[in-house]
């Protein structure tokens, strides 16, 4: 399957927006929906896969099965978390290999301690050294088989350190090589506008995380300030939730003796588009084409 790089997807939109996908399904409506891109998280995906917080429980065989079967529903180029590369410098190498066979566009790593790794960027307990860091991330490019994937340097340094010491690592970041810079947990609108100053020219991405302590700020705002990559980390994990822990309660209730769930709006236009989805029309035509018993028409 073809794609194309993140660095043409980001020629498409200013700001690019991705959602995160959290399995092949979402990947594939992501798709359909017009979006140029995607990304694929740590969170969302352990969510989805094996009911897991993202606090440093898994390693890189259980990202890189969930990547492969979200890659393999959807064209679109996609990032995805590469956490702290999973180990040292080798380990960074396996895992960039790996992604890399697996389509992954770009990737990004981040300077938060695994041992002491938080779901919520806002949170972090602890950062690796800058120098540890700087380390995995040249090791990263060093590994990368094609130019054209992209290593995107995130640090969880500024709700440790503050503003200041998050932009001096990016900009250690860049010096030494990478390919953009991601500061997690910011939580002004005026540092984010700072920087996308301080780290003009470079591809500079941002994280809208709802019911957080971080602002909700418009792409466009985000354009003008700099950055040119917005990604939306929990919109579609939380709305999916949402609705499967309302429609369960309902059917809980109607199984007890209670009312009826609720029929779904538009049911018909629902089913028409999962159908859409799942490419069952494809599916008809390919059995039909080639009937199980013999005689039978095509």
């Amino acid at each position: 399957m073809r794609r194309e790089t993140i660095r043409a997807a980001l020629g498409r939109e200013t700001p690019l927006v991705t959602p995160l996908a959290h399995d092949a399904l979402s990947a594939r409506l992501i798709e359909r929906a017009g979006f140029h891109a995607f990304t694929i998280g740590g969170s969302a995906l352990l969510a989805a896969r094996h009911a897991l917080p993202d606090i440093g429980l898994i390693g890189l065989a259980d990202m890189a099965e969930g990547i492969r079967d979200i890659a393999a529903a959807c064209s679109l180029p996609f990032l995805a978390d590469g956490d702290d590369g999973y180990g040292d410098a080798k380990s960074v190498t396996r895992m960039v290999e790996t992604y890399e066979s697996l389509g992954v566009g770009a990737i990004l790593i981040e300077d938060q301690l695994r041992d002491r790794k938080q779901q919520r960027a806002d949170k972090a307990l602890g950062v690796a050294e800058e120098a540890v860091i700087e380390q995995k991330l040249r090791a990263a490019l060093a590994a990368r088989g094609d130019r054209e994937t992209l290593v995107i340097g995130r640090t969880d340094a500024y709700g440790l350190l503050g503003l200041d010491a998050a932009l001096r690592r990016a900009e250690r970041f860049l010096r030494a090589g990478v390919d953009g810079v991601f500061i997690a947990g910011i939580r002004s609108e005026e540092h984010y506008a700072r920087a996308g100053r301080t780290l003009a020219g470079t591809i500079l991405s941002a994280a809208m995380f709802e019911g957080g302590d971080t602002p909700w700020l418009t792409p466009h705002a985000l354009g003008q300030m700099g950055y040119r990559h917005v990604s939306f980390p929990a919109s579609m994990l939380f709305r999916v939730a949402g609705a499967m822990q309302a429609a369960l309660g309902q059917l809980r209730r109607y199984a007890g003796g209670g009312a009826p769930p609720a029929p779904v709006d538009d049911l018909g236009a629902v089913r028409a588009a999962l159908d859409s989805a799942l490419d069952l029309e494809r599916w008809r035509r390919i059995a039909a084409a080639y009937p199980a018993e013999p005689g039978e028409a095509a």
